[in-house]
């Protein structure tokens, strides 16, 4: 198969590797997308990608849940390929409105998103404020709020972005302004600014700082889960979720994609197509 390699010195290259073998209980994915998330920019070697949605070409003996030719998508490892062995507790059945492409774009950024959400507690009349909200996780964020019932949802974004921020259904906030929730997605002095925005420090959720809860705000490090991905596939068949692609991209330009997503330029989703 093709796949996309980083080596030590974090240069990608496309190469030709073996397939992957399926445990038992796993599935093996003929991989139609996969998405780029910012996490593979922090990816040591190996096959990068942690998004994916494909057809099951096989599956283990322990596997109960899918059949081959069912159509998935899930959150995996070396997803910069061909073909992957993908755990059955990590896949779902992909939603049936949903391309491939779109598919792909959804499964860690977006249950990030929703684990941040539910980690704050975030429920009917909430005021939710979701930083950097133009982002792939950021404006899956905005959606399931609203779908858990929040009464607003604000969002930070660049000016140029309040456009989508509306479709999105939020208020663009040029600044980070009191909110009951506030849930963030880059670290830094955003991290800092949410707990300065919400009265409960514990309503204040990161997802990628973990020193935020040396002042009682959450730390809600990203968990597969194929449960998360059954309720966003079952939140996307009801109309209720959307996907913003910024770019889709060919498999080998796997660097360009990161240079592109590591410039801050990209609104939604990046997805590799093999």
């Amino acid at each position: 198969m093709k796949a996309i390699t980083l080596s030590a010195d974090h240069h990608l290259a496309l190469q030709d590797l073996p397939d992957p073998r399926p445990a038992p209980d796993q599935l093996l994915l003929a991989i139609r997308a996969a998405g780029v998330d910012r996490a593979d920019l922090e990816h040591a070697e190996g096959v990068p990608g942690r998004e994916v949605a494909g057809v099951v070409l096989a599956r283990g003996p322990e596997v109960t849940g899918f059949v081959v030719g069912d159509e998935v998508y899930a959150w995996t490892d070396g997803a910069y390929a061909e073909r992957a062995a993908v755990s059955e507790g990590t896949a779902a059945h992909k939603p049936a409105g949903f391309s491939f492409v779109e598919a792909a774009a959804v499964p860690r950024a977006a249950v990030a998103a929703l684990q941040a959400l539910r980690a704050a507690g975030t429920g009917e009349g909430d005021v939710v404020l979701v930083a950097d909200a133009a982002s792939g996780p950021g404006h899956f964020a905005v959606q399931i709020a609203r779908a858990l019932g929040a009464e607003r949802v604000l969002g930070t974004a660049s000016p140029e972005d309040d456009d989508f921020l509306r479709e999105l259904g939020a208020e663009p906030a040029g600044v980070l302004p009191q909110a009951d929730v506030v849930v963030e997605f880059t670290g830094g002095e955003t991290t800092a600014a949410a707990l300065r925005a919400v009265s409960d420090p514990a309503r204040a959720v990161s997802t990628v700082n973990p020193a935020i809860t040396a002042a009682g705000g959450r730390y809600a490090s990203p968990t597969p889960s194929a449960a998360d991905l059954r309720w966003l596939a079952d939140l996307a068949d009801r109309g209720l979720l959307r996907v913003a692609l910024h770019r889709q991209l060919p498999l080998a330009l796997a660097a360009d994609a990161h240079r592109l997503l590591d410039s801050g330029e990209v609104r939604g989703k990046l997805v590799l197509t093999p």
